[in-house]
């Protein structure tokens, strides 16, 4: 398809690897603490994911996003740090124990030498300021690029850079750098993570429990390939290669978090078709649900890493207590059980006592995790989700049915309203469709957010 930017620097590197160094035109073309708990916000509070990524528009600056449910990403600032001189690209975001955030990034364009990385720091997420750039202390080197903060298990603070020597100017190994003092203002000698091999980029780290999970793009084959090791700096052992997880080639940038429903969650650009990338594991990393293109992100961010916390001013529903649920955008219709399925007729003062009592619910504690909700009709059958329709059974009491009838609080589109998010399907909310109430993935746009959107009103009978 057309394209306003360059071409990846990837996508490059083989024609350029075959190329005279005449022939080159100069021109433009967070790591985990741990294991995360996972479980839903309590109420009155938020989970929050923030990305800063650079534009495939403009390797000059980068914007800020966020979002509730690290799929739906809503622009927090546009243009929000321009570094002094030079590039940023392939920004990394830190939310650091002195409570600043850091981005650490890329500071030359894929066509020159860049042996700098750079970084910067914000109070709020939207304005910035520069740091320094550091050399990379590496003999001969090419060039340094997209540098991933880790912080292991003992709060240590690292970032894991690709670089690549005059010599051999396309081929990248990883290295290690270890900051030397809590100001990240200095860093220890680079670390080859051992293992990984030369022509490997973008390497993310992941720690749970005693191992280490390196994430890595191979830039032969252009597939994101996994690693195991027992030390930050390895040795790795490469056990799943190839298209091992079904994402496709021509893929970069992974970037790895757990959601809170325990599952983890990788992004990536896929930078050959234009698309970014999520897909969720529940096993570990072994297994990998099919790619999804991130809505709104795609085509037009590029190459981020996420943080995710919990912050207060998420919404607040209390549970154990009988109410109605009003859509936000046709005010008039409310939840009702209709022959064993969720509708959303309208219900007024002039409704049946029947029509009003099918229009009352049980909010109560999440089935699969307390954190969350479930919700009871007046036949004492639960609220769940069957081929993406919302409808109601008894309890089996399996752990399929208790995550298929919990749903996770979400900020809705207006003051006092609520999304619930499917705790088995993250991204996917209950909408309103033809005034049915089905689980739908979201699509990032308004008409989504409202449709998703319900306030918890006083029961109508």
């Amino acid at each position: 398809m057309p394209r306003s930017a360059p071409p990846s620097r990837r996508a490059l590197l083989r024609a350029l690897a075959a190329l005279p160094a005449s022939a080159l035109v100069l021109g433009e073309a967070p790591g985990l603490l741990g294991t995360a708990r996972a479980a839903a916000p309590p109420s009155g509070s938020a989970t929050r994911y923030t990305i800063v990524p650079f534009l495939n528009s403009d390797d000059g600056t980068v914007n800020v996003y966020q979002s509730d449910d690290a799929t739906d990403f809503r622009l927090l600032k546009s243009s929000a740090y321009r570094p002094p001189s030079n590039r940023i690209r392939d920004a990394s975001v830190l939310k650091h124990t002195d409570g600043f955030y850091y981005v650490t990034y890329t500071t030359h364009t894929w066509q020159d030498v860049s042996t700098t990385i750079g970084f910067a720091r914000s109070a709020d997420r939207l304005n910035w300021t520069w740091l320094y750039d550091h050399p990379v202390p590496i003999s001969g080197l090419s060039r340094a690029w997209a540098p991933e903060w880790f912080v292991d298990s003992d709060g240590s603070v690292g970032v894991v850079v690709s670089c690549s020597v005059t010599s051999d100017e396309w081929i990248f190994t990883p290295y290690l750098l270890k900051a030397a003092d809590p100001a990240l203002t200095a860093w220890s000698s680079p670390v080859a993570l051992s293992g990984i091999g030369a022509n490997h980029i973008d390497t993310y780290l992941v720690r749970t429990g005693s191992t280490y999970h390196a994430f890595t793009k191979n830039e032969t084959t252009k597939y994101i390939e996994y690693a195991t090791a027992s030390r930050a700096t390895g040795p790795y052992t490469l056990s799943r290669t190839g298209d091992w997880a079904g994402w496709g080639s021509y893929r970069e940038g992974p970037s790895v978090i757990q959601l809170d429903n325990g599952a983890w969650r990788i992004f990536f650009d896929g930078y050959g078709d234009g698309s970014y990338y999520y897909s969720d594991s529940y096993d570990t990393f072994a297994t990998w649900s099919a790619p999804k293109a991130l809505p709104v992100l795609s085509g037009t961010a590029r190459h981020f890493t996420v943080i995710k916390e919990t912050v207060s001013g998420g919404p607040a529903v209390t549970k154990n207590v009988k109410g109605s649920l009003q859509s936000v955008n046709y005010p008039t219709r409310y939840w009702q059980a209709q022959s064993g399925l969720l509708n959303l007729p309208v219900v007024t003062a002039s409704s049946t006592a029947a029509e009003k009592q099918a229009s009352v619910f049980t909010v109560v504690a999440g089935l699969a995790d307390p954190g969350g909700f479930s919700f009871v009709a007046p036949s004492g059958a639960y609220l769940r989700h069957w081929d993406f329709r919302g409808r109601f059974d008894a309890d089996d009491g399996t752990s399929t049915f208790a995550k298929d009838a919990t749903f996770v609080a979400r900020t809705g589109s207006a003051t006092g309203s609520v999304r619930f998010e499917s705790y088995n399907y993250p991204g996917s909310y209950l909408r309103h469709y033809n005034y049915q109430l089905r689980v739908d993935r979201s699509d990032g746009t308004d008409t989504f957010r409202q449709d998703s959107s319900f306030k918890v009103t006083t029961a109508w009978a």
